[in-house]
């Protein structure tokens, strides 16, 4: 697929080695600016003022405010009824609602976070807003995402792994995030990303499809990990194309303006970023299917 002109640069990262020593925002908004070139300006902005939250009300117990891209990264998915599922880094939650709810109440949903915070926060989530018939199908694990495959392999029809990554809007609106940023972050984390998108790949079965997504605006830990992915694969897998199937997306919490989907194809995926997205995002998504 060709990826649309949306202003951002391929690029390892900009400025070479001696911006890799720089740190704090100065680096940050070299390097974001370089990257996105004239667009950033808008974008920072956008990024800074938020405003793409909507409210998850149908079929749960009470309501949950999330990123409407999110929604969509969960609804990506195509869950079907009685699909075994897993959600390899779900908190804090909001995906595995998505997806509890597709299932509703049939199948199997393993919905697996590493860290003992965010897991104690996954539960509170789950057990407040799941009605008993669809949480009796979630099971929370504490693996090791990374090493799902290994464990698992081949076990699964769907997996969504949302892994974690730059996280730029939050940067953005931490001081003390901001203090520290530095731009061997990004490669750190898209060697991370590409762990567990491997991972995930190897549990599904064939004919299963996995879902890859984060919230970065880095290339490297969007496109640039499935670049690497798709190269380890072979004909194994195959990305399918997203944008039908996401223009195709019901919208039943109204997360969508009426104009229809909103954001920009990129490489392999599609990306949702909040100056031309209609404030949601940022989000990045790929779909994938083992042959």
């Amino acid at each position: 697929m060709g990826k649309a002109d949306c202003g951002i640069r391929h690029i390892d990262g900009p400025g070479g080695d001696d911006v890799k020593k720089e740190i704090g925002p100065g680096a940050f908004e070299r390097y974001y600016s370089e990257l996105f070139g004239e667009r950033w300006d808008t974008l920072r902005h956008a990024l800074l003022d938020g405003g793409g939250s909507i409210e998850l009300t149908h079929g749960f117990l009470t309501s949950y405010w999330m990123d409407g891209a999110s929604l969509v990264a969960g609804m990506a998915l195509n869950v079907q009824p009685g699909d075994d599922v897993v959600d390899l880094c779900a908190a804090p939650g909001g995906k595995t609602l998505v997806l509890a709810r597709m299932l509703a109440g049939t199948g199997t949903l393993v919905a697996n976070e590493r860290s003992s915070a965010r897991r104690a926060r996954l539960h509170r989530v789950l057990n407040s807003h799941l009605p008993e018939a669809w949480r009796a199908t979630v099971r929370i694990t504490g693996h090791d995402a990374a090493k799902w495959g290994v464990f698992r392999p081949q076990s699964a029809d769907r997996v969504l792994a949302d892994v974690p990554c730059s996280s730029e809007q939050h940067v953005l609106t931490t001081d003390a995030a901001l203090a520290q940023w530095t731009p061997s972050r990004t490669k750190r984390l898209a060697r991370d990303a590409y762990a567990i998108a491997c991972a995930a790949a190897d549990s599904l079965r064939p004919g299963g499809e996995m879902v890859y997504s984060t919230c970065a605006l880095s290339p490297l830990e969007n496109d640039g990990v499935i670049d690497r992915l798709m190269k380890r694969s072979g004909s194994s897998m195959e990305v399918i194309l997203p944008e039908s199937r996401i223009r195709a997306l019901p919208a039943s919490d109204a997360p969508l303006p009426a104009a229809g989907m909103p954001g920009e194809a990129t490489d392999h995926g599609w990306s949702f970023l909040p100056d031309t997205a209609a404030g949601l995002g940022p989000l990045y998504l790929c779909i994938l299917r083992r042959r």
